[in-house]
């Protein structure tokens, strides 16, 4: 086979769409295999890049492919869309991959290692048992509710309400059965929640750069722990600004003629991270109006002119490129000093 410089693989469960260039940027490769024919292959060809989107299962291939001596990029897929021409099939979805790698301003996703993956995969858990937590009080909330017993927001209100659920005399049978259902499988989930936090703090522990973030006012260990794991090589960001608008803290931008025309945040990035850094800044934005603490000038300044939760995003925005900036230089975090208030004669 004539010597390949690239090949864009769209890959799946089971059929694999292979496209491939040689140096003159003529088609010589065009594939459909399936899945141990793809390893079979990759093993006896001579190394080359290969481009795959970042979906399901693309870390494990890259991370594979590499074992044989090629070099992989994984591209976002909505990067990749700009690329296909007319309808979409496996073949233009292969053919599109292999000419966005080529080009000069593609971004490409980091390789993940099998240990990153293992991190991943303890914080994709904790986010999904406290998803469950909060439907299963919603549900327990909404029942109550439908035989008069009502509670106070905050999951610390759910077992005093199952507590008076149970001590009900008059609720029918079948309703106490239910309740005790619900009462035993919010335990098991509050069971398994604290077990996984556990395990993310251990692990927390036992990362530098996580106790590093840990030291940010806003960033606990669970948002430290979080932005470690998912932004491995952080230095691939150009800056600060850069990283918070990956997470999705800019405003969004439609500009036309010279006129400047910003609205919400974008929301784009990962949604846990946003989260996270808005909950801590709210945090912190929470205890200066209690009078806790001594605020930078900024924020002081900033929460005289701005509602609070527009405030939350901006403290999140800077949260975000301190972050950063303590990922790619290695530093530890030093609060900036604060000018000493003047005392009346």
């Amino acid at each position: 086979m004539e010597q390949l410089i690239r090949i864009g693989m769209d890959t799946s469960k089971r059929v694999f769409q292979l496209h491939g260039v040689n140096a003159a940027e003529d088609v010589v490769l065009r594939k459909k295999l399936r899945r141990k024919e793809v390893v079979a292959l990759f093993a006896d060809l001579a190394p080359s890049v290969v481009g795959i989107e970042a979906c399901g299962g693309a870390h494990h291939w890259a991370r594979l492919l590499r074992s044989f001596g090629h070099e992989v990029k994984l591209l976002p897929p909505e990067y990749v869309k700009a690329y296909r021409k007319r309808g979409k099939n496996d073949a233009a979805d292969a053919a599109a991959l292999c000419e966005a790698m080529s080009r000069p301003t593609m971004r490409f996703v980091p390789v993940k290692s099998a240990e990153a993956q293992a991190a991943l995969m303890l914080a994709g858990l904790r986010e999904r048992l406290i998803r469950q937590r909060t439907q299963l009080s919603n549900a327990i909330r909404g029942y109550a509710a439908e035989f008069g017993h009502v509670a106070a927001k905050g999951l610390d209100k759910i077992e005093p309400l199952l507590a008076r659920l149970a001590a009900d005399e008059d609720l029918p049978e079948l309703a106490h059965e239910l309740f005790a259902l619900h009462a035993k499988e919010y335990a098991e989930l509050q069971a398994k929640l604290a077990a996984i936090e556990a395990k993310l703090m251990a692990w927390h522990r036992t990362n530098a750069c996580s106790q590093r973030l840990d030291k940010i006012p806003g960033i606990g260990p669970v948002s430290a722990a979080m932005l470690t794991m998912k932004v491995p090589q952080p230095q691939l960001f150009r800056s600060g600004r850069d990283f918070a608008a990956w997470i999705g803290l800019t405003p969004k931008n439609h500009s036309t003629a010279g006129r400047t025309r910003l609205g919400v945040i974008t929301r784009a990035g990962d949604e846990t991270l946003r989260s996270l850094l808005v909950v801590g800044a709210t945090a912190v934005i929470q205890q200066v109006q209690r009078g806790r603490g001594r605020p930078s000038p900024w924020l002081a300044a900033l929460l005289k002119r701005k509602p609070p939760k527009l405030v939350a995003v901006a403290l999140a925005n800077k949260l975000a490129r301190i972050a950063w900036k303590l990922m790619v230089s290695g530093e530890s975090y030093r609060a900036a000093p604060i000018p000493a208030m003047p005392v009346a004669a």
